[in-house]
Order: C-alpha cells, then structure tokens, then sequence
C-alpha cells in the first residue's frame, strides 16, 4: 500500500500547528475524524493507541520525519494523514532533530503483513531527499497531495 493510496487531498495539513509529537498526534488524529476517516466516539481510543506506541519507541526516524503509527479494531481499512510543520516538531527523533513531515497511518488490528509493509513503503518514500525537499517546498496541500501522486508510484 502506497502513501497516495492511503491519503486524500484533504488529509493533507501543511500548516501543522503542533510544537511537539503528542500535539502533532492529536491535531493529525483530529483531521481524520474531521474527513469522516474516523468515529468522533473513537478519536480518544485511537489516540491512546497512537500515543501509547509512540511512548514505547519515538517514530521519528531522522531526516526530518515522523511516522506515528499502530494498528486498531476501530477502523476498518489503512488510514492516514500527513502534516507539514515549517518550524518543526520537537518528536524526540533519532537524530535528535526537529521532525518537519509527520505521517500518521493506521492499520486495523490484525492485518500485521500490512501494517508493516505499509509502514515500510512510506519509510523508503520518505527517505528520497528529494521527495522530502518537494514536499517541503511545495505552496499548499494540493501541491502535496500531486507530489505525493507522481512520487507515490516509484
């Protein structure tokens, strides 16, 4: 599962508010329940999963990137939502560096296969220097959301 099979144009936030990881989560968590991705009644649940897995590793991996993830019987097929931050996001990353894209996905509970290849799919996208400067550079969430598409089949 690819990055542009995953996203809408409108789970593209390229003005990140957040300062830090949990903040990011919670405004990320709060786009999908917004674009009726997630049940309102479940936006607590999926955070507490979110977060809770986020406390036993950070997923912010270098280069700039945050990929929150966790698998959840609430939803019923792979959801996500990217957030773009210009001043970065304090996400206790490996690097010790601020995180400026955070990709938060989530797989429903079970489908282990794809939550690891799904999740290994928008690592290797994200890691393309490339992709990332696009992606940072680009003027609003539908610049996004095309270089996502002309990236997201390579």
């Amino acid at each position: 599962m690819n990055l542009g099979d995953i996203l809408g144009s409108d789970n593209i936030l390229p003005e990140l508010k957040a300062a830090n990881r949990w903040d990011a989560i919670d405004e990320l968590i709060a786009n999908l329940v917004d674009t009726g991705k997630i049940k309102a009644a479940d936006r607590e649940a999926i955070a507490a999963v979110v977060k809770k897995r986020e406390t036993s590793m950070s997923t912010g991996i270098g280069f700039g990137i945050g990929i929150p993830h966790a698998s959840t019987d609430l939803i019923y097929e792979v959801v996500g939502c990217l957030g773009r931050s210009k001043t970065g996001v304090n996400f206790d990353a490996l690097d010790n560096q601020p995180v400026n894209l955070v990709m938060l996905f989530l797989v429903p509970q079970g489908q282990f296969q794809k939550h690891l290849h799904t999740l290994a799919n928008i690592a290797k996208l994200l890691h393309k220097r490339e992709f990332r400067q696009a992606l940072e550079e680009a003027s609003d969430g539908a610049a996004m959301f095309k270089i996502i598409r002309e990236f997201g089949g390579k």
